[in-house]
């Protein structure tokens, strides 16, 4: 029998991506929830399925009860993988409140009607590595009982998510499973985060748009996974013999710099010299610089093991901004 799967942040980059396994995998009578305002750009491939209600869409609000009560009424799900948030960690820090309404209050607005509703669907909580902040190398690779040092506004918030999501499993018994994903990347990234703003100016200045390269903190340390091994973790997460009430970190296994990511995004681009400008304005007041995950506990339960190399990765997260220019043409530079 065709089981329900709802998506939140149906239109965001690991949104779709995984709308694009559940097609694959042919289990699944997918919905995707989204606000109507959202941008289509990352789910235009889907549209077909979508207007011949293949794949249904709900618009939805993590700020508006209702309209998560009546989407939850409506669907009734099997399977939730709550994906929407507010996830620019340097927007929250002059976004404060949207950020903590959005990403706790609206986890908490979600899982309440999912109780009242009296559905007992298995539910993927998407928290995040920025909970761990500002680690100390003593304490490396970092496990998932590893203490919360939250770096921004952002962090908190997900603390507050992972918390809300322990709540909801030990005092109501729901199929909660938590994910803290680390730094996972590839076609479809938002502009905001550093390596797809390499990506993207390095397309512009290709394309005659731009000059320079503006970076902000290049020594943090990250461990870049791909989405689409991302979203293959968290069809494992809920498939596989799902344990509910516990927590994982998923991340890949190859960890440098964001310098190093900018380095590399360089060198396999068409630009002979470029100059690189730090940015005051995207720099951090503090920064979570130590971002290297121990993913073993996810891996000794699943199986699960990321696939897509690196390079890879960049190669292809590079010639999507590369399409999105020679289409559109010049962008806002952030």
């Amino acid at each position: 029998m065709t089981k329900k799967a709802l998506i939140t942040g149906f239109t965001g980059m690991v949104g779709s991506h995984l709308a694009d396994l559940l097609i694959k995998k042919k289990k699944f009578k997918i919905f995707g929830a989204c606000r109507w305002r959202s941008p289509q750009d990352n789910i235009k491939h889907l549209i077909p399925k979508i207007n011949k209600k293949e794949i249904g869409i709900e618009y939805f609000d993590l700020n508006d009860y209702s309209s998560i009560k009546n989407t939850i009424e409506k669907i009734r799900p099997d399977y939730i993988f709550h994906l929407a948030a507010q996830s620019f960690p340097k927007s929250s820090f002059k976004e404060r409140e949207i950020t903590y309404n959005t990403n706790l209050i609206g986890t908490d607005r979600l899982l309440h009607s999912i109780k009242t509703s009296k559905i007992d669907p298995i539910i993927h909580i998407c928290s995040s590595s920025e909970i761990f902040g500002r680690v100390k190398k003593k304490d490396l690779p970092i496990k998932e009982n590893n203490s919360f040092h939250p770096a921004s506004p952002y962090a908190i918030s997900k603390i507050g998510t992972d918390l809300i999501a322990k709540f909801y499993y030990e005092a109501y018994k729901m199929k909660i499973l938590t994910t803290r994903m680390f730094t996972h990347t590839g076609p479809r990234r938002g502009d905001y985060f550093a390596e797809s703003s390499f990506a993207k100016q390095i397309a512009l200045i290709e394309n005659g748009f731009q000059k320079n390269i503006y970076v902000g903190n290049l020594n943090s340390m990250r461990t870049i996974a791909d989405v689409r091994d991302a979203v293959n973790a968290y069809y494992l997460l809920v498939t596989k013999k799902p344990k509910f009430g516990e927590n994982y970190n998923i991340g890949g296994k190859f960890s440098c710099t964001v310098g190093d990511i900018l380095k590399y995004l360089i060198k396999i681009s068409h630009l002979k010299s470029v100059k690189i400008i730090k940015d005051k304005e995207r720099m951090r007041p503090i920064d979570a610089d130590l971002q290297i995950p121990d993913v073993s506990k996810f891996k000794k339960h699943t199986g699960w093991k990321p696939k897509i190399k690196f390079e890879q990765t960049m190669l292809d997260l590079l010639n999507y901004w590369r399409d999105r220019v020679s289409s559109f043409g010049p962008d806002i530079n952030r």
